[in-house]
């Protein structure tokens, strides 16, 4: 199956490193015409506009709503979105704190609708139709110990998801989200490296291994492309089987 992105213009957002860095990465491979990486920290983007003249960097804090807003506003049109920036800060119920709730939050909830509005307001009114892909987590759809703020902005994205294939569906837009189980980056080598803390959860993962960055950039690709033309408001799962469990 041959996926191309070809005169096609991209957005990946947290694309200074792990997974949106081999996503904005990938779509140059598959022939977009242009890939914008956004993220806040100017060198992780430097490193990733040097591997490929085809991909704009966009240094913006998706923390800020209106520096944000102005930042994709600046772009022109986009055809694909991806929502890949996200942070993680995993407490205990009883050592959760407001500001963390606000910072994870900021970043995993609003960041999305503030893109997305911007991106497709230019879609809708181009009236060309479009692609929008969240990452989410299996955290959306599974509890799991000290992801209580985590797992609430995933399922938060999730329904956020829903809604947006709903009411831009009209339009030709496509929203879908894909959940991964846990995926070995910098972010994911942080919070599950120690054997105690991982163990018991691969023993719950059918395939017993978790998943690879490209794992999650290949379901990115296919539900981008013209491939997944009917495939609209799924949360997809990547995680070895582990929702089944």
């Amino acid at each position: 199956m041959n996926i191309t992105f070809e005169n096609k213009r991209v957005l990946v957002t947290g694309a200074g490193k792990g997974i949106g860095y081999d996503i904005a990465k990938a779509f140059v491979k598959c022939g977009a015409e242009k890939v914008f990486a956004l993220s806040k920290t100017k060198a992780n983007l430097d490193k990733l506009a040097a591997e490929s003249p085809l991909i704009v960097p966009v240094c913006v804090d998706l923390g800020d709503w209106n520096a944000a807003r102005k930042a994709v506003e600046s772009l022109g049109p986009i055809d694909v979105l991806i929502n890949n920036a996200a942070v993680a800060e995993c407490d205990s119920f009883f050592d959760v704190k407001p500001e963390s709730i606000d910072r994870v939050f900021n970043i995993n909830v609003k960041s999305v609708i503030n893109v997305s509005q911007v991106v497709a307001a230019g879609m809708v009114q181009r009236k060309t139709g479009g692609a929008i892909v969240n990452i989410s987590s299996q955290a959306a759809q599974a509890a799991l110990a000290d992801h209580v703020v985590y797992g609430a902005t995933k399922a938060a994205v999730d329904s956020i998801t829903r809604c947006m294939a709903l009411e831009l569906g009209e339009h030709n837009i496509r929203v879908n989200s894909v959940n991964p189980t846990v995926v070995w980056t910098e972010m994911g080598a942080k919070h599950w490296s120690d054997e105690k803390r991982s163990k018991p959860m691969l023993e719950k993962i059918p395939l017993h291994k978790f998943a690879a960055i490209e794992d999650v950039v290949h379901a990115v690709l296919f539900l981008a492309s013209n491939k997944a033309a009917m495939v609209n408001a799924v949360t997809l799962p990547v995680d070895g089987g582990f929702l089944a469990c």
